[in-house]
């Protein structure tokens, strides 16, 4: 009878992982995105800004478990080792994203509370 693999546990954005090259793996990255930066502050009541991340990183083969890989992603990397100038490596990118809420004044100066879906990123992966 076969043993089953031994799957690695998947490592938190603050754990220094580097792929290829010294570079680290997709993942993750802090972004704050402050509304008085953007001078916004004039027509956004609430929040004055709020944490909405970015993906950045490698995605080079093997794509493992963790990096939340598509099927397409997969195959492009292996294609990529063949082929190298031809086809480029898979790129990381939000894997899902959710929403934040704005108070804000319309162009009529009403008052409006609304959530605004695909904000901020809440996971990155291969694609």
């Amino acid at each position: 009878s076969r043993t089953p693999a031994k799957t690695l546990p998947c490592l938190s954005p603050a754990d220094d992982v580097h792929g290829s090259h010294g570079r680290q793996v997709c993942r993750r990255h802090e972004l704050y995105v402050s509304f008085q930066d953007l001078g916004w502050l004039d027509w956004v009541i609430a929040p004055q800004g709020y944490s909405a991340y970015y993906c950045e990183g490698e995605c080079s083969f093997p794509l493992d478990s963790c990096m939340n890989a598509t099927n397409h992603a997969i195959l492009q990397s292996l294609v990529h080792l063949m082929k190298p100038d031809a086809v480029p490596k898979a790129c990381c990118a939000p894997t899902k994203l959710s929403a934040t809420s704005v108070l804000y004044y319309d162009s009529s100066n009403n008052v409006i509370l609304r959530k605004h879906r695909n904000m901020v990123v809440r996971a990155c992966g291969c694609h």
